[in-house]
């Protein structure tokens, strides 16, 4: 073999080297990164679950509201009903004078 020829192959398994690494490194950062959206996926899934829970817990809480306002608006009714109770009553006992 010539000198020449030793060069280009000692040029050639430095290069194929240099590619080892690199692929090793790309290798390297490719799992690093699979890692990171596996980790951004969970963190997704936890969110969604966040947010489904919030909704319900809204919507339990517009029905509790709507359940207030018919009990109060319950009361008021009660009390306008005893009031006219009251008011007839009164009409009865002037009539029976």
């Amino acid at each position: 073999m010539t000198k020449e020829e030793q060069k280009a192959l000692h040029t050639f398994e430095t290069r194929i080297r240099q590619l080892i690494l690199a692929y090793q490194e790309l290798k390297a950062e490719n799992a690093e990164l699979w890692e990171m959206v596996a980790q951004k996926d969970g963190e997704l899934e936890a969110m969604k679950a966040e947010v489904v829970l919030h909704k319900q817990n809204y919507a339990n809480l517009k029905l509790a509201k709507m359940i207030e306002l018919n009990d109060s608006d319950f009361k008021d009714a009660k009390q306008r009903l005893a009031k006219l109770v009251r008011d007839v009553d009164k009409c009865i006992a002037l009539l029976n004078v």
